[in-house]
């Protein structure tokens, strides 16, 4: 049976499987222009959970009863379209469905060649453009200065704390667990490493991590450990908001501090991004991150889950940090 996932209902507060419903997909016919795609990986992003509310953002809402979208590498079964050939790697932004037709001029073709397919959900893909954009265009770093990144063992955060490496950087991850702060120290060489469970002041690990003070900051977390690393940056400091994954859930607006204060006596540049803002320059990303691979100046982490099935569960256990490194559902 070819199946697609719905979603049944919009969260309240953390996702759960209750929101997700599978069916029968309808039959699938091909047509002149169209290509016939088999899913082969299948990626879960944060920016997901918003568009499960129907609030205002930068992408519009998925719609209760619909099939959900998302990221997806999917190998050509059948061709209509005279650019592409049974067997090719695609990539698109498709149904969460296993079987589906889609239009040739809404793929990119992948070079299978280049580095394994799952790399183009990743490192070669949305996150790895995310760290890369983010970091050299808004982070602007220099040799010698201290970067620190939250959410560091996740897909994005793996690949900017190792660009500022590569960029001559001291950099300082923040992760939720012993286990991921040993891969970023140990696998990626990062300066420092805080586990942002264990700390019992987290603004004072910050400190004692960055005895110079905190250059740049790539937030993907935002909350309490945002306003941790804030109140340690520098003059001239730069920070980067990427995602702000601990506040996705909340059902209630925040109540935190008035950064304005900070930012005005050290002359900070706070700027958010998305990363498509940059898509015009996406090419010129892939280049020089495969690049970066291919001297091995790069390392990457994956976890995969095997089975359409557990799509939900890959998903939500982003928000509960099952993760290190970028979270994909592989389709057997």
């Amino acid at each position: 049976m070819n199946k697609q996932i719905l979603l049944k209902s919009r969260p309240e507060g953390k996702p759960t499987a209750a929101n997700f419903e599978f069916v029968a997909a309808p039959a699938v016919s091909v047509k002149e222009g169209e290509l016939l795609v088999k899913a082969k990986y299948v990626s879960v992003d944060p920016y997901m959970r918003g568009r499960m509310s129907d609030a205002k953002s930068y992408a519009p809402p998925f719609e209760v009863g619909k099939v959900i979208e998302g990221g997806v590498v999917a190998l050509v079964t059948e061709s209509r379209h005279p650019n592409f050939a049974v067997g090719d790697a695609v990539l698109a932004l498709i149904q969460w469905q296993e079987i589906q037709a889609v239009a040739g001029e809404k793929v990119t073709k992948l070079d299978k060649n280049l580095a394994p397919l799952s790399y183009y959900l990743g490192i070669l893909g949305m996150p790895g453009l995310t760290a890369y954009f983010g970091l050299l265009d808004i982070g602007k770093p220099v040799a010698g200065e201290t970067v620190v990144v939250s959410g560091a063992a996740g897909a994005v955060g793996i690949v900017a704390g190792q660009i500022a490496r590569i960029r001559g950087c001291r950099v300082v991850g923040i992760a939720g667990s012993d286990e991921k702060n040993s891969y970023l120290k140990n696998k990626l060489k990062f300066d420092e490493v805080i586990n942002y469970h264990t700390a019992e002041n987290i603004e004072e690990a910050i400190s004692k991590a960055c005895p110079d003070g905190v250059d740049i900051y790539f937030d993907n977390v935002g909350g309490n450990i945002s306003d941790a690393v804030i109140a340690n940056i520098n003059k001239g400091a730069r920070i980067i908001i990427c995602g702000q994954i601990s506040l996705y859930n909340n059902t209630k607006a925040p109540v935190g501090p008035r950064l304005q204060l900070v930012l005005l006596k050290k002359s900070a540049l706070m700027q958010g991004f998305i990363v498509s803002n940059y898509a015009s320059r996406f090419p010129e990303g892939v280049r020089q991150l495969a690049l970066w691979l291919g001297e091995e100046k790069l390392s990457y982490q994956e976890t995969i889950i095997k089975g359409f099935d557990r799509l939900p569960e890959a998903f939500i256990g982003l928000f509960e940090g099952r993760n290190t490194g970028k979270s994909l559902v592989e389709i057997e």
